[in-house]
Formats: structure tokens, C-alpha cells, sequence
């Protein structure tokens, strides 16, 4: 089985400012040890390409189709 790291955006970042933007949501097929909780794209993109892991980004759901709770 193919080791995938599964990625989405971060929430709390501001246009422009210069924070990594993305967050590691879940490693599959694999065992590795992750340090931090944010990272820059090029960070993650490195990594899988290290472990020979394959990248699957998260698309962000519109307010409109998110659960109220």
C-alpha cells in the first residue's frame, strides 16, 4: 500500500501574511514521525517526495454547505 499524506489549507491565515498555510491532516500506509504542525507547500511537497508518499489536498467547503451546529 502506497504511503498518502492528506493536506488542507490552514483557517486562520490572513492574505499576505507570510504563515505556512497548510496543515497535515492524516498519513496513510506508512509510519512517519511529523515535528510541526503547520508547513509551506514546498515543506510538504519535499516530504512526500522523500517517503515516496503520494500528496492528497483537501478542498475547503463553502460556508453554505457547512453544518450549522
Amino acid at each position: 500500500m502506497k504511503m498518502k499524506i492528506y493536506v488542507r489549507e490552514r483557517m486562520k491565515v490572513r492574505e499576505g501574511a507570510k504563515q505556512p498555510m497548510f496543515r497535515i491532516v492524516a498519513v496513510t500506509g506508512g509510519n512517519i514521525q511529523i515535528e510541526l504542525t503547520h508547513f509551506r507547500k514546498f515543506e510538504i511537497e519535499e516530504i512526500a517526495k522523500d517517503v515516496g508518499a503520494e500528496l492528497i489536498y483537501f478542498e475547503e467547503i463553502p460556508d453554505d454547505d457547512k453544518k450549522k451546529h
